[in-house]
């Protein structure tokens, strides 16, 4: 996040700017439950206004599976690879026009006194056959932006960067936001 906001209006931390910050268990049952959750978390936390998102796969011919559920999909604790195999395996068959696909990102803004704002942004695309490219993680080896005709995992950082679900939900949270105004 601290790239894509790079050259904003607003200064941003990290928790690892707060020694001692809790870990945040996301254990909601949407990406918007998820994002609330953390950014409330940090916002307590710091006494500062706080920004978390959550994001998912979600996959058309699985009914958005995985969903809320994308980074433990394969199981608890597994990587990256055991998800993607399981993912490609429960569409083995399908042809291209069937393996649609989009990425989305929740993002929350939660204020110390409890106000919260949420914004959303989408990456549409489709899962690939087999994995490709060696940049990314998670599901980008075989996530193809359609608009490209490339995976996440093809693109340059800054590339990706600029057409992320995460980019698009972050500027969704910029238009919601007036810098001169603190609530």
């Amino acid at each position: 996040m601290l790239r894509i906001s790079a050259g904003t209006a607003f200064e941003f931390k990290t928790l690892a700017d707060f020694p001692g910050a809790p870990e945040i268990k996301e254990d909601g049952l949407t990406l918007e439950e998820n994002a609330i959750m953390k950014a409330r978390s940090a916002a307590v936390f710091t006494g500062l206004p706080a920004l978390a998102d959550d994001t998912g796969l979600e996959v058309d011919a699985l009914n958005g599976a995985p969903g809320v559920f994308s980074a433990r999909y394969a199981g608890p604790a597994c990587s990256y690879a055991e998800n993607n195999i399981k993912l490609l395996a429960a569409l083995a068959g399908l042809p291209a026009a069937k393996r649609s696909a989009r990425f989305r990102c929740v993002m929350a803004l939660v204020y110390p006194g409890g106000k919260s704002l949420t914004a959303q942004g989408l990456l549409e695309g489709f899962i690939t056959i087999r994995a490709r490219g060696e940049g990314g993680f998670g599901y980008d080896p075989i996530f193809e932006v359609t608009a490209l005709g490339k995976t996440l995992a093809e693109l340059a950082p800054e590339e990706k960067n600029s057409i992320s679900h995460r980019a698009a939900a972050l500027l969704a949270m910029f238009k919601l936001l007036n810098p001169l105004e603190v609530p």
